[in-house]
């Protein structure tokens, strides 16, 4: 009975052993192949899209066009271009004095730069209408203080 016992745990002892070893190497091969996938992943779709550099925008072998705007316009046009989901890059021209900004846009995004045009001076056009809130508020201010103020009066009573 003894030799039996023994036996049954060699027997065990090996059969986890194998099977310790399977799953090392299963585990190793699913991390290659995870590996592999996220590799070929990043090769199928390099392009980058919104904002980045002259570079990466010439890149794409799909032509540039290019449109000069002032420093107080940029953030719009990121926000426009964004929301259009045009690529471009933007590049100071620091030769001239104020330094004048160019953006660069892919030729294929030529109908949405247009738009993205038409929309900003929209916004400017209206942001010229809209009066200051600060001198609203200097308005009110005034107004308040012209207003007759409440007069209140203490009279201590005795109740009973």
């Amino acid at each position: 009975m003894q030799e039996e016992v023994e036996n049954r745990t060699v027997n065990l002892a090996i059969s986890t052993t194998k099977l310790t070893g399977r799953m090392i190497v299963s585990g190793i091969r699913k991390g290659l192949n995870h590996l592999e996938r996220k590799k070929a992943q990043k090769n199928r779709d390099p392009a980058i899209h919104g904002k980045q550099t002259v570079k990466q925008l010439l890149g794409q072998n799909q032509g540039a066009t290019n449109v000069e705007i002032d420093k107080t316009g940029i953030k719009d046009f990121e926000r426009l271009a964004k929301k259009y989901g045009v690529d471009f890059a933007v590049r100071k021209d620091k030769s001239v004095d104020p330094p004048r900004y160019i953006v660069f846009v892919r030729a294929k995004d030529a109908d949405a730069l247009d738009a993205i045009c038409k929309e900003h001076q929209a916004m400017a056009m209206t942001k010229g209408k809209k009066p200051s809130v600060l001198a609203q508020l200097k308005k009110f201010k005034e107004l308040v203080a012209a207003l007759p103020k409440k007069v209140r009066e203490k009279k201590q009573e005795r109740d009973l």
